[in-house]
């Protein structure tokens, strides 16, 4: 037979997906499950979203549309990044692809040759290593732990930059795993740092910049650095600010330069977005907001709420998340204790022990690059979310 390609030795199915995929399974078997694994915000878009799928569907064209973006979806697009003022783009700046995932992918592809080095703080998206891993490119990552609230500091990205030279620089704000939002100050401390390495692309995967909560507020490196323009590109999904998912529309600003070529390998890859889901994402973007403001405040408390819990237990340190819907405890504390004579030597041994004791999965923090740590995805029903943290509270205080 022959063989498959070698890129394919360092493709990786999601850890996230194999915890859901368990947790599923168990489900089935007839266990009491609850599930804080997957990043799914659990609500549907408004009415208008789709009543506009609808209306798309009876006036189908049937023919094949624009490798950027139809114009109506890039204009709504250009009238959200605006509202987060991020202004001056056009639709030259911009292209449109299936899933934040897939613009990251185009992106790696458009900017990274074998080799070329990409950096991003941990903890990361597990998905950035698999990225990077498939380009053949080489992850750098800057450690973050939860001493310093999981959040990059100045000095130690001036320090990566110098050293590695990489050629994309990726930032997660708000941050998936960790919910961690960084203020206007500390984006304005490591744009000083950005703008003194000039042979770096910047990438700001902001695909929660919606979901902020107390007053902390949105900040992009353009902001504070309008000379950064050039090099940054801001990457934008429909998935949890209006519960589409399963919808799978990304979208990117940055260069002309950059969003052209990421269009040529739309052409290469998808063609277009279909008719019915780019009607579906121009109402999500432009109609009412009613929806996606809701569930940020509801959000808001359900952080509160897990917080509230996660902080009665000794030992157990949580840096306050102020954004997106995760919480990512630091859970050392437990390494060395055993729950009912299973003994528990890292996050991957509590999560296993958590998910057959009490029933309770979530993702070790090792698939997120912080063996330290778990995440917790708290967008389930409220009395489903109040039973699974009483479940993880009772499981961590019974360590012995």
């Amino acid at each position: 037979m022959p063989a498959l390609a070698r890129r394919m030795s360092r493709a990786k199915p999601s850890a996230i997906m194999a915890v859901a995929e368990k947790a599923k399974a168990l489900k089935a078997a007839g266990r009491d499950i609850i599930s804080f694994s997957i990043g799914v915000p659990n609500f549907l878009p408004g009415d208008h979203v789709y009543a506009a799928a609808r209306q798309a569907l009876e006036k189908d064209s049937g023919q094949y549309g624009s490798n950027r973006g139809a114009d109506a979806l890039l204009d709504a697009f250009l009238g959200h990044i605006e509202a987060l003022g991020l202004t001056g783009y056009t639709r030259a700046n911009c292209s449109t692809g299936i899933g934040a995932k897939h613009i990251l992918y185009n992106l790696a592809e458009a900017l990274l040759d074998e080799g070329d080095v990409i950096a991003f703080p941990t903890p990361y998206w597990t998905t950035y290593v698999d990225i990077a891993d498939i380009c053949n490119a080489r992850a750098v990552t800057l450690p973050c732990p939860a001493e310093q609230n999981y959040k990059l500091l100045p000095a130690q990205l001036d320090a990566a930059l110098a050293e590695h030279k990489p050629k994309v620089f990726l930032f997660n704000n708000p941050s998936n795993p960790t919910g961690m939002v960084y203020t206007r100050e500390e984006i304005a401390a490591l744009a000083k740092v950005l703008v003194k390495h000039p042979e770096t692309w910047i990438i700001t995967d902001d695909i929660y910049n919606t979901m902020i909560f107390d007053d902390i507020g949105y900040h992009n490196f353009v902001h504070v650095e309008p000379s950064l323009r050039d090099r940054v590109i801001f990457v934008d999904s429909l998935s949890k600010t209006y519960g589409m998912p399963g919808w799978r529309v990304g979208f990117m600003a940055g260069p002309e330069i950059v969003a052209k070529a990421h269009t040529t390998l739309n052409s290469n890859h998808i063609t277009n977005i279909p008719e019915v889901t780019t009607a579906a994402a121009v109402a999500a973007l432009s109609g009412p907001q009613d929806v996606p403001r809701e569930r940020t405040l509801e959000f808001q408390q359900k952080r509160d709420q897990v917080l509230a819990v996660l902080g009665s237990v000794p030992g157990l340190k949580c840096p306050r998340p102020q954004g997106a819907f995760y919480v990512f405890p630091d859970i050392s504390f437990a390494f060395g204790k055993s729950h009912n004579g299973t003994r528990i030597n890292n996050d991957v041994d509590l999560c296993n022990a958590l998910l057959e004791a009490k029933g309770v999965a979530c993702v070790p923090g090792s698939a997120f690059g912080e063996p330290n740590a778990l995440r917790i995805s708290y967008t389930c029903p409220t009395a489903q979310l109040a039973d699974g943290i009483e479940r993880i509270r009772a499981f961590l205080t019974e360590l012995a």
